[in-house]
């Protein structure tokens, strides 16, 4: 039997569930993230068809970019999703989900944006923009 893992917003008017392996987490500093969620923001990813929305109808998804769009509760705002145009996953922010998830961290993106608050201080790669193997933005 596949992976399955359920997750919902902060109010409950949305929840998920994502069937099969969930990709490692990215943690993107971009000013767009961190103006989302008011620090960096930490995501994985699942193929759209293997994807289940219950609540799609409390899903606002605003272009943030020509490149992208990010998915938000109506009601309570909670940032559940960002999906680029075109391609075949959607990346779910990996605190929605519910319980145990057994994600590992995975590396770090646009680090030449990140705040100068903080310092990253793991172990795991370092991008200044996106990866070859993730693209983002209009990298």
């Amino acid at each position: 039997m596949s992976e399955q893992h359920s997750g919902s917003c902060n109010c409950g008017a949305v929840r998920f569930v994502a069937r099969g392996r969930l990709r490692d987490v990215i943690f993107c500093h971009c000013g767009q993230c961190r103006k989302q969620g008011g620090h960096f923001y930490a995501a994985t990813d699942v193929a759209d068809r293997d994807l289940e929305v219950i609540g799609e109808d409390n899903v606002t998804w605003y272009r943030s970019s020509d490149f992208a769009r990010r998915g938000f509760c109506r009601h309570c705002g909670s940032a559940l999703f960002w999906k680029r145009n075109g391609d075949a996953n959607t990346s779910i922010g990996a605190g929605m989900f519910d319980g145990a998830t057994r994600l590992r961290a995975g590396q770090h993106i646009f680090v030449a944006d990140k705040g100068d608050y903080y310092e990253i201080d793991d172990d795991l790669p370092q991008f200044p923009r996106s990866t070859p193997d993730f693209k983002v933005a209009g990298d």
